[in-house]
């Protein structure tokens, strides 16, 4: 006899959550190693779809209390922003 798991909404959410982040980090991989033109245009159209996709999925777990990330302060904002720009300028 197969026993069905009872998995709540959250549980399916963050699942879900989950699976579209590594989604998007498989495309980002897929489309560096890409070197046909095409092949890197579809990939790219279905990694920012994907993109979509998971903050929908973070949306509806904010909006129900699933997921509850911290508010940066504008400090740490500036700060990461500063990082990137080094990291960018140094390429």
């Amino acid at each position: 006899m197969h026993q069905q798991a009872n998995l709540s909404e959250e549980d399916l959410l963050n699942d879900l959550l989950n699976q579209e982040k590594q989604l998007m980090a498989s495309y980002t991989t897929f489309i560096s190693e890409a070197s046909c033109e095409n092949l890197r245009g579809i990939l790219t159209n279905h990694f920012n779809q994907t993109c979509k996709d998971q903050y929908q999925v973070f949306d509806n777990m904010r909006q129900k209390g699933y997921y509850q990330p911290k508010d940066a302060q504008s400090k740490e904002v500036e700060l990461t922003k500063q990082k990137f720009e080094q990291i960018k300028s140094s390429l």
